[in-house]
């Protein structure tokens, strides 16, 4: 009788100003069969304010799929997008 514990990746949406949202199974197995399975999200911004200005934002600990899709997705027009609606402070 063998429990493994599996983490994948199981879902990765692109939102619409190119945030990557990033959604992760946790799944708790017993010889192949799935006794548990909980779920945990993240979100990726294409960039990071800092005090000083902005910075791109590390994706280099995610899964390959997600790079792939961060890679593609953060054009430099949708870096200047979402820098611009994050300077334009919340609307009212």
């Amino acid at each position: 009788m063998a429990i493994t514990k599996e983490i994948v990746v199981d879902k990765i949406e692109v939102l619409e100003m190119g945030q990557v949202q990033v959604r992760t199974a946790t799944k708790i197995m017993e010889d192949g069969s799935e006794l548990n399975r909980s779920f945990n999200r993240h979100i990726l911004q294409p960039c990071l304010k800092n005090g000083d200005g902005w910075e791109d934002t590390d994706i280099s600990k995610e899964d390959a799929r997600v790079q792939a899709i961060c890679t593609a997705t953060w054009t430099d027009q949708v870096k200047t997008d979402f820098k611009a609606m994050i300077d334009s402070g919340p609307t009212p």
